[in-house]
């Protein structure tokens, strides 16, 4: 059964405009036909389609089912976007089908993208919540200056990897699992060793996600995964 996203069906008994339109133009369901939505707030509803008029579906919810959270704590990746946004893209996706709460983008010394379009990403990762059966979207934040990002209140742990020499631990090791934690990832270029600084100074932890050399987008998914793993239920 295909999965439609709609935030608001609590209030509004429909799906949204886009939802809509595939549900009835492309599927081509009509009324009396099921179908399964999630809010992305953690429930899923059985309904029936009541009404399919031009670009509007109405709809009945029949069952409301809770998923309980599908691993412990609140994963929060930040990175610097890519010059590319094809792999900012597949990251998002893969990444919100492996399962984290939170996507900041990070604007940093040398990085190669300075502006970013969040409602592309947006789309992206709510597609991977309905093929993945999430019940939960990640929340995804606009790019901010590394300076104000660091600055920010944090629960839990927080890490930087980058690729300068120097005694890191790696995630794996170092991770607290069902404990919150941000991981921050840098450009292609790196962080600076002046952001490095300022972000051990803020009480961010170096760390190593590995002996390979990583693409940016890469090193974001194994820290997805890595924070993931460790804290599945």
């Amino acid at each position: 059964m295909h999965v439609f996203y709609t935030p608001d069906i609590a209030v509004d008994g429909e799906l949204p405009e886009e939802e809509a339109g595939h549900c009835l133009r492309v599927l081509r369901l009509g009324v009396g036909d099921e179908v399964m939505l999630t809010d992305g707030k953690g429930f899923f509803y059985k309904a029936v389609i009541t009404a399919a008029t031009g670009k509007r579906c109405q709809v009945k919810v029949v069952e409301t089912i809770g998923q309980a959270p599908l691993w412990n704590g609140h994963l929060h990746l930040a990175m610097a976007p890519t010059k590319n946004m094809d792999r900012i893209e597949w990251f998002a996706e893969k990444a919100t089908e492996i399962g984290f709460d939170e996507l900041s983008f990070v604007n940093c010394r040398f990085s190669e993208r300075k502006v970013i379009k969040t409602e592309r990403i947006e789309k992206i990762v709510v597609s991977a919540v309905k093929q993945s059966l999430k019940a939960r979207k990640p929340l995804v934040n606009e790019l901010t200056d590394f300076g104000k990002f660091i600055q920010q209140k944090f629960e839990g742990q927080k890490f930087i990897a980058h690729c300068y020499e120097g005694d890191k631990p790696l995630l794996k090791d170092v991770l607290i699992p069902g404990k919150d934690a941000v991981v921050l990832i840098g450009p292609e270029g790196d962080f600076s060793p002046e952001e490095v600084q300022k972000a051990e100074a803020a009480g961010f932890q170096a760390i190593s996600l590995g002996k390979s050399r990583l693409r940016t987008e890469t090193a974001a998914l194994v820290a997805v995964h890595i924070m993931n793993l460790f804290n599945q239920n």
